[in-house]
């Protein structure tokens, strides 16, 4: 079994660092593909996911746009994710869970179990309730060789309120961080690298650099780059040398959603084969910024 920190690592290594983010956003599906619609969205995400073969290596599916649409857009979910499995791309699923005992067990079940209905590599999960409520994902993914992806420095403007508040002389995302050291431990692999993923804002590259000392192996989930106004350098802050003797820095994915798949002249696209070129031209321009940041 190759654990998800050896699988992704892998495919940045042989792509770059682009995670492309699929985030169904309403009014935004083109008529191409049957708007805004649970068959729209299915459709519209599954072309995203040819598009990005090739290309990159990972992607991301935002499970609260596809909710809105009930269980038919959660069967939609599930579609995405299965094109992204059967195309090779290693499937990070954005649902933010936190919970606690049961519950939380029956949203790792969802996700990170064997045989899971909207199954991926890797979930996001928010640790603010404590490390009890992280304990049934990381036990589940540590079981089938998935990944977790905490909340630590998010890339919102509200991340202030409460992650960078002072706790007894450090921020709490930083003491978040820090409590985390069993779990990364736990999930780490072969390539020294560890399946418990941070999520860190392309909009605080100076916290990303502190989160990259006080945890070293963590793989970082970026978002904040393209739409959000982070630059391909700030995104990269956290990344470090290679430890496989390349020539680029590593240690994690970039998001990019709204930039990459809405792309200018994307909505009003006559056929799908001239969608498909302005979307695959939006994504290789975004992986080659972010290479350029990388060496």
């Amino acid at each position: 079994m190759t654990l998800f920190a050896d699988r992704l690592i892998r495919a940045t290594r042989q792509h770059g660092p682009l995670c492309v983010g699929i985030d169904p956003h309403a009014g935004r599906i083109p008529g191409l593909f049957g708007g805004d619609t649970p068959a729209g969205l299915a459709a519209w995400g599954e072309a995203v996911v040819q598009a990005v073969a090739g290309r990159a290596g990972i992607v991301k599916p935002q499970a609260g746009l596809f909710e809105r649409h009930g269980w038919q857009g959660m069967r939609a979910l599930a579609r995405v994710c299965d094109a992204a499995r059967e195309a090779g791309l290693v499937t990070l699923v954005d649902a933010k869970r936190g919970d606690i005992g049961s519950t939380a067990e029956g949203y790792a079940s969802a996700y990170l179990a064997k045989d899971a209905p909207f199954a991926c590599d890797a979930l996001t999960v928010n640790p603010y309730m404590g490390l009890d409520t992280l304990e049934p994902f990381v036990r589940t993914a540590q079981d089938n060789g998935k990944g977790v992806i905490v909340l630590a420095r998010t890339s919102n403007s509200g991340s202030a309120d409460f992650q960078s508040r002072d706790l007894e002389g450090a921020p709490l995302y930083a003491r978040v961080v820090g409590a985390l050291a069993p779990m990364i431990e736990r999930l780490e692999g072969t390539s020294g690298w560890s399946g418990l993923m941070l999520v860190t804002g392309a909009t605080g590259p100076d916290e990303a650099r502190i989160l990259r000392d006080l945890a070293p192996r963590a793989l970082f989930l970026v978002p904040g780059y393209g739409a959000q106004g982070a630059s391909a350098g700030e995104a990269m802050a956290g990344f470090v040398g290679p430890r496989d003797g390349g020539n680029r820095l590593e240690g994690g994915c970039v998001n990019a959603s709204r930039s990459v798949t809405f792309p200018a002249g994307s909505a009003e696209a006559g056929t799908r084969a001239e969608w498909n070129a302005l979307i695959a031209a939006a994504i290789d321009a975004a992986q080659s910024d972010l290479l350029a940041a990388a060496s």
